[in-house]
C-alpha cells in the first residue's frame, strides 16, 4: 500500500515535512497554474523518497476553486489548455463551489452542460495519467446523482480517489468495509482512498484526526487491499503521525 500526501499549500514550511518521511511516497501538489506547479516540482527533485509529483490544479476562489460544471468556464478552459499535449500525472478535485462562490450556481447555470462535457472530454482524452477525487464513499444511487451534477464521470482510464475523511464524517465501520469492497470490485487497481484530515484545509475549520484514529483508518485500508492511501495533508505531519504511517507502510 503506497502512502502518499496531498499538499494544498505547498510552502517551504509545509514541504519541509518531507524530512519525516522514510518510505517511498507520492505528492499531490495544488497550484493555480502549470508554471507554478513546475516551479514546485523542480524544488522537489532531490527528495529521493518522492516517487511521483502529481499536479492538482486549483482555480481562484471567485472562479469556484475546485473543478465542477459550476466553475467559471474560462477557468476550466485555461487549466485544460495549459495541459494540452502534456503527459504529467494530474488530479481533478471534483467539488461544488458552495463555500467559495455560491453565485456561480446562477452565473454558470447556462454553461452547466458544456462545462460538464468539457470536464468529461478532458478526462477521456488527456494523454497522461489522470485521477479524480470525489466526495466520500456513497451508495450507488447517490453516486448516480453525483454523475448528474457533474461530480462523478464514467471513465475506463481515470483512477478514482474517494475522500474518506473520518475527522469530518462519522461512518459506520460496516458501511465503510462494504464501500471499500465495492470500490475495489468496480475500479480494481484504479481505486484509491484519501484519509485525514491531519491539518486544516482551505475552509480553516476542519477537525484534526488523532494518530490513533489514523492508525485505525490505515488498518482498514490495508485489510481491504487498497493500493494507495493519500493523507490530507503533508503540512500536518509530525513525529506521531510519521510513526503510524511508517509502520503502516512497512506492514503493507
Amino acid at each position: 500500500m503506497l502512502i502518499s500526501f496531498f499538499e494544498e499549500f505547498p510552502t517551504a514550511k509545509n514541504l519541509s515535512k518531507l524530512k519525516l518521511v522514510r518510505w517511498p511516497t507520492g505528492l499531490y501538489i495544488a497550484a493555480a497554474s502549470f508554471q507554478e506547479f513546475e516551479r514546485i516540482r523542480m524544488m522537489l527533485q532531490n527528495q529521493k523518497q518522492v516517487r511521483e509529483v502529481i499536479y492538482w490544479p486549483v482555480l481562484q476562489k471567485h472562479e469556484g476553486y475546485w473543478i465542477s460544471p459550476f466553475s467559471r468556464q474560462q477557468a476550466l478552459q485555461r487549466i485544460f489548455t495549459e495541459l494540452h499535449g502534456r503527459k504529467i500525472p494530474v488530479i481533478l478535485d471534483l467539488e461544488l463551489p458552495t463555500t467559495k462562490n455560491p453565485w456561480l450556481y446562477l452565473l454558470e447555470a447556462r454553461h452547466f452542460r458544456s462545462n460538464k462535457r468539457l470536464i468529461q472530454n478532458f478526462i477521456n482524452t488527456y494523454p497522461g495519467r489522470i485521477m479524480v477525487a470525489e466526495y466520500y464513499p456513497e451508495r450507488r444511487w447517490q453516486e448516480n446523482f453525483m454523475s448528474i451534477v457533474g461530480l462523478h464521470y464514467p471513465s475506463a482510464k481515470a483512477s478514482i480517489i474517494k475522500m474518506l475523511y473520518t475527522s469530518l464524517h462519522h461512518f459506520k465501520r460496516g458501511f465503510l468495509q462494504q464501500e471499500l469492497q465495492r470500490g475495489k470490485q468496480e475500479y480494481g487497481a484504479r481505486f484509491k482512498i484519501a484519509v485525514g484530515t491531519i491539518a486544516k484545509g482551505i475552509g480553516g475549520q476542519e477537525p484534526i484526526l488523532s494518530a490513533a484514529a489514523l492508525r485505525k483508518d490505515l488498518e482498514m485500508m490495508r485489510q481491504a487491499n487498497v493500493p494507495e492511501v493519500i493523507i490530507y495533508r503533508l503540512g500536518g505531519l509530525n513525529k506521531s503521525y510519521a510513526a503510524v504511517l511508517q509502520a503502516s507502510s512497512k506492514s503493507s
